[in-house]
Parts: C-alpha cells; structure tokens; sequence
C-alpha cells in the first residue's frame, strides 16, 4: 500500500467513525398503543415536518401542534421558494395559503395524502413568540388560515403573544430566552410541552412530577427506511417510554420533531431530555418518538432540518416521502400505523 493510498484510507476511516459511532441497531419495541390518539409537534423545520405528517396521515393523526413553522407545502418543492416566502419574508410576500390549499385538496383527491375531512375536530395548536427573528409570525397566521381553509372543522387555537425567541420555550430549563441559541431550549418561565399535551390530549389523568421518572431509550432508525434509499436520517432515534407503558398500560404515542441545529448530532441529548415532553408524558400516558434527521452537504442540508422543502424528492410532503414513510414505519413498528 502506498503512503497516498494509506492517507485515503485513513482519511475514508475517520469519516466513517463518527456514523459508526452513533451506530445503533436496537428495534423499537412493540407496545400496547391507543393508535386512534397519535398527535404530532415540533418547531420550526420540526414544525413543517409535524404539520407534513399530519395533513398527510390526517386518517391516523388526530391532533397537531407548531412552534414557528409555516403552512403545508409553504416551499413548493424548492429551497428558493422556502427561503424567500416561508421563512421571514417581506410584508405582502409570504406564502399563497388559497394556492396552498388547493394543492393540498388536489393531492387528497389523487391519494397522495388524506382526505382532508379527516381534520375535521382534530385539535391543532399554533404557537409563535413575538421575539423570534427567525421565522416571521405571519408564517404561523398562515398555518391557521390553512387549517381553517380546508377544514373549517378542525380546532385551531392560535397563541402569537408570548415573548420568547426562536426556541423551544420551558418553564426552567435550556439556554437564555432571550436568544436563539443552541440547543433552542430556552427558559423562558412558559412550559410549552405542557401547552401542547394539554391542548391534545385535555385534562391530565394524573399530577405530573418535576422529574421523568420513564426511560429514554436509543434505536436504530436505518431499519424503518426504504433499504435501497437513503432517507437522511441519524442512525440513532429517541424513544421516551413511561413505566406504565412499559409495563403494559395502553398509552398514546406523540411523535416530537426537532428544529434545524437541534437533533442529537448537534446538540446531543437536550431537546429529547430538556424540552419538558417526557414528564407530561408521564402524567398522561404517551409514549414520545423523538426521530432524527442528519446534516447533509450533498442534498445540501448542513444544519440538519427535516425536509419541509424537498431535498428528498419531490413527493416530500406526501404519504410517499422518504422520510414520511420512515416516521410512519417506527410509528407501526411501535404499534400505532399511520397508514
């Protein structure tokens, strides 16, 4: 072996460790699910992925809630377009939300995703902070206007008036609110996983503790993605399990959906242990899937966003995504199929 061949394959090595090192190849375990109770969240990208998920799996999703993310379909299929209307656009710029909806009722009609009746009384919350510099209110007003568009049924409560940042809001944990930091969980005195639990599943059946007293489990996501393509996901998902359901109880699944800069590679186990879901989770009896996206350069996705704009293909937001399929497999794996 020559020294230039050595270099190569040393250099081929030390890319390869790090995947290898988050390498996980344990299944995610079949547990007793209530699959008529699946709800979905996230901010930001998280948040165009979790409302993807839901209009696309409305048959099997019964509620939804967004942190800082814009309509269904907001990008187009292009980076452009996301970049320029669905992001902080200029007043009068942002997305066509009556062109959104017919897409959107057109692709129901094709079978691409579900019919759109099925949100009708689904429990859908849109959160946004007035401090956020990141992605424009009016993006979030745009979600509510979607929803009420094509389904003037579903409960959509709009809650636009809190001051926090472009973050993930907790009553104490995380970094400063006052800026868009890493890992964007801030503590900003506001539990917004509270908000979002209470605001899908009411009342909680029992108190909730300061502390999660579950298990927050790790297992390989490469074994829920098409085997012959490639799906842009961590090899490593989060799965938070309550002891109740661990131990048998029938509990509800809700699927959280991290933000641009916030999976596990970037910020490691913050948003999966300090967003506040898993102690509610506790409280009401729902397992919490936490799936991960990677960075990639090549599509370029460097700060590892959920594909809410198409770099999967163009079938991105529907049933057929590459990545909304690999979420819908752990989902059925789990117990709870969305389709």
């Amino acid at each position: 072996m020559t020294a230039a061949t050595l270099r190569l394959s040393l250099f081929a090595l030390s890319m390869a460790l790090p995947l290898a090192a988050y390498a996980d190849d344990t299944p995610l375990p079949e547990l007793k699910l209530d699959a008529a109770h699946t709800t979905v969240s996230g901010l930001s990208s998280g948040a165009y992925m979790a409302q993807q998920m839901h209009v696309a799996f409305s048959d099997h999703i019964s509620g939804a809630a967004f942190i800082a993310g814009g309509p269904y379909h907001c990008a187009q299929g292009t980076l452009q377009t996301a970049l320029a209307n669905c992001m902080n656009p200029a007043e009068g710029k942002g997305p066509d939300v009556a062109a959104l909806a017919a897409f959107a009722k057109d692709a129901a009609k094709a079978g691409h995703i579900a019919p759109l009746s099925n949100l009708a009384g689904d429990a859908v919350l849109v959160l946004h902070g007035k401090a956020d510099k990141t992605v424009g209110e009016s993006l979030s007003a745009a979600s509510t206007a979607f929803y009420r568009t094509v389904e003037p049924k579903a409960k959509v409560r709009e809650d636009l008036a809190r001051a926090f940042t472009h973050t993930f809001p907790t009553q104490d944990a995380g970094a400063s609110c006052e800026t868009s930091t890493a890992p964007y969980v801030g503590h900003c005195g506001f539990d917004a996983a509270q908000e979002i639990f209470s605001t899908l599943y009411g009342k909680p059946p029992h108190a909730v503790a300061h502390d999660a007293a579950g298990e927050l489990r790790t297992f390989g996501q490469d074994a829920y993605r098409d085997k012959d393509k490639d799906a842009f996901l961590s090899p490593k998902g989060y799965l938070y399990v309550p002891k109740a359901c661990a131990e048998g109880k029938s509990c509800a699944l809700h699927i959280a959906f991290h933000g641009c800069q916030q999976n596990a590679d970037a910020v490691g186990e913050a948003f999966v242990r300090d967003a506040g879901y898993n102690r509610w989770a506790d409280a009401y009896g729902v397992v919490v899937l936490y799936p991960q996206a990677r960075a990639t350069m090549a599509p370029l996705n460097p700060k590892g966003c959920w594909d809410w704009w198409g770099y999967g293909g163009e079938s991105y937001d529907t049933r057929d995504g590459i990545q909304m399929r690999s979420v819908a497999a752990m989902a059925a794996a789990l117990g709870a199929p969305l389709r």
